[in-house]
């Protein structure tokens, strides 16, 4: 009898430890749901100091990185400027063609089309690029946001709409594939893509960002969109990548967007 029970009393002893090692699983995957966030603020001014070894661990990282930024790329023979033109600029006209050049194979390859025009925004472009060498950090100067190539299948009616949206912006924006020239009181006197006159019916494959295709800077003509693709290309690397293979950049104020005297 005294057998039986302290046999009894072993299994209750195993029975609780199963019981309580049970419940603490049972917490520990419990979901927690936050409460409560709070923050504060942290200046860094002349009182901060760094924490040495985190300096040290990051300093050759640091190191690597600006030394691939600042390795040339190419060559710029002159100032490159978003603002050296009134219908079209050095910078406006090297930026469009980089992503017209750069990023057709790729669109070409993923859906047997080929790039007809390219649009950008004048603001889109925050820095000059200037005489001398040209480096990965001037791509990201000139380019310092995180957008990306989207191509846009548009109805040459639709992109009467942006013609009209580029007559009334008043701004050099960048395009490429096209000439829009205008007569003395800003009416259209032609519009041709690739050479050949705008067929209202006909659809056309325009690359633009993806800030702009959403609406952005009110270009809500891309809003008609028959078709998007995301190319998952930005423009900064498309620029970096145009560096990296040519020696010179000497690109032109030229006819691709201007007005009759």
């Amino acid at each position: 009898m005294a057998k039986l029970k302290h046999f009894g009393i072993l299994n209750i002893k195993h029975y609780v430890i199963f019981i309580t090692l049970l419940n603490l699983v049972s917490c520990k995957n419990t979901p927690e749901h936050l409460t409560e966030l709070t923050g504060k603020q942290i200046a860094i001014d002349t009182n901060y100091t760094s924490v040495d070894s985190i300096q040290k661990f990051i300093q050759p990282y640091h190191e690597r990185v600006e030394s691939i930024l600042d390795s040339t790329l190419a060559y710029a023979p002159y100032v490159i400027s978003k603002n050296d033109g009134k219908f079209n600029t050095t910078a406006g006209n090297l930026m469009a063609d980089i992503v017209l050049h750069e990023t057709n194979p790729i669109f070409n390859k993923r859906t047997g089309n080929t790039i007809d025009m390219v649009l950008l925004n004048h603001g889109g472009i925050r820095s000059i690029i200037s005489k001398g060498n040209v480096t990965s950090r001037t791509a990201y100067e000139v380019m310092p946001f995180e957008n990306s190539v989207v191509v846009v299948e548009l109805k040459g009616s639709s992109l009467l709409k942006m013609v009209d949206y580029l007559i009334k912006s008043k701004r050099a924006h960048p395009v490429a594939g096209m000439q829009l020239i205008l007569n003395k009181d800003n009416s259209v006197k032609s519009f041709t893509i690739d050479g050949k006159p705008l067929d209202k019916d006909k659809s056309y494959y325009v690359a633009t960002s993806d800030y702009l295709v959403t609406g952005g800077d009110n270009m809500n003509f891309f809003k008609d969109a028959l078709s998007k693709t995301e190319t998952d290309y930005k423009i900064r690397n498309a620029m970096i990548d145009f560096f990296s293979k040519v020696d010179t950049l000497a690109p032109k104020v030229d006819l691709r967007y201007y007005q009759l005297q």
